[in-house]
């Protein structure tokens, strides 16, 4: 149906001609008169074609039936069906994954709940704890080394033409044992402006950094003019478990 009113509508101008066409012809028949001799005698005909070929064609409203309100409930009630399945579906334990997947995951939330519980801990303030410290003073620099032994321990430093006046020597206030690298930045007076600590993976507790960070920052080397105006270098501290 909907073809043939799109072919109307495209085809109007057209099909009226062709009607027009045959209503004169017809009416031309009709109102001659034809003897048996085969004359005719014809009449004026005159016909106001205006306004029927120019005239346009009423538009057709294509009527739309308006949902009725059962049809809307029913509708938004088979929405909300839908719906609460997917959040049960979604709910329900899923058999996609295994049992040992299940404890991976579980071990990997406890775990998480380790770390955010020592995050949560006071950190210790040690910038009251005393430390034994290695003077120089007084004894020839040429026989001073950058390596003092304490046991099983030992400490280490490399910047380059200086020696310790005073070194702190933190390696048995921790409970905890490993290695320790501490970046330094020292002046020309020896005076340590500025320690970062490396992390190292198999160090756990938090006080052995705070221990390593604290002592490089209390130690003094000696004073150079010629050594640069801050001049870098590093601290290695083995710290022993206790």
């Amino acid at each position: 149906m909907s073809r043939l009113r799109d072919f109307y509508r495209q085809n109007i101008y057209g099909v009226m001609g062709t009607l027009v066409f045959h209503i004169l012809l017809v009416m031309s028949f009709l109102l001659s008169e034809i003897d048996i001799k085969g004359n005719v005698s014809e009449k004026e005909l005159t016909i106001e074609l205006t306004d029927m070929l120019f005239q346009e064609p009423e538009p057709i409203e294509e009527e739309r039936a308006e949902p009725s309100e059962e049809t809307t409930s029913q509708v938004s009630s088979n929405i909300n069906e839908t719906t609460n399945i997917a959040s049960n579906r979604l709910a329900e334990p899923s058999d996609f994954f295994d049992q040992e997947y299940l404890n991976e995951i579980e071990t990997a939330k406890q775990l998480v709940s380790n770390v955010n519980n020592q995050l949560s801990q006071k950190i210790i303030d040690i910038s009251g704890i005393e430390m034994p410290v290695d003077n120089t003073e007084g004894i020839n620099p040429d026989s001073i080394k950058n390596v003092i032994n304490t046991g099983k321990s030992n400490i280490v430093y490399y910047l380059e033409n200086r020696y310790h006046i005073s070194l702190p020597i933190p390696v048995y206030l921790a409970q905890s044992g490993g290695n320790v690298i501490v970046d330094i930045s020292v002046n020309r007076n020896g005076k340590v402006v500025k320690a970062t600590v490396r992390k190292n993976s198999l160090i756990r507790s938090e006080q052995v950094y705070l221990y390593a960070e604290a002592a490089a920052l209390r130690t003094v080397f000696n004073t150079s003019s010629a050594a640069p105006e801050i001049q870098t270098g590093t601290i290695h501290y083995t710290f022993i478990a206790q």
